[in-house]
């Protein structure tokens, strides 16, 4: 399966295929600061399933993550939408959910990083919830 999408002024394009490895809401504090809300949707494909497309290249902002490992944010230098983070130590890219051309399609599979969550968050209560990230994953 092939996927396109892109940021809001459509300057930034990529494309992905095959199926994602996992959909999820992440309620971690660096996504709260990324988004400006509660948590991030993000869609997860491995770095060879993934490839940028579009007419200008990102600009990438490079953070700590939690692990230690480091974390490519990738905006769009013209409307500054963030399309994805590419989370190094799984080796793929966390795209935003709803910049996918057919993104009412795509649902979360799961919520990480709860005990994150801003009091006022509303948690799901129908997917599988974690206090941070899975030990199985």
């Amino acid at each position: 399966m092939k996927r396109t999408g892109g940021c809001q002024c459509g300057k930034v394009r990529y494309e992905v295929t095959g199926e994602p490895m996992q959909q999820v809401f992440c309620y971690c504090s660096d996504c709260q600061t990324r988004t400006g809300g509660d948590k991030w949707f993000g869609i997860w494909y491995h770095h060879d399933n993934f490839k940028f497309t579009g007419e200008v290249e990102t600009k990438t902002f490079t953070r700590k993550g939690s692990s230690g490992h480091d974390v490519h944010q990738h905006y769009c230098p013209e409307c500054g939408v963030t399309v994805c983070a590419d989370i190094t130590i799984g080796q793929f890219y966390t795209i935003a959910g709803p910049s996918f051309d057919d993104a009412e399609s795509l649902e979360p599979k799961m919520a990480i990083f709860t005990a994150s969550a801003p009091k006022w968050a509303v948690l799901p209560t129908t997917i599988p919830v974690f206090d941070t990230f899975p030990s199985n994953m």
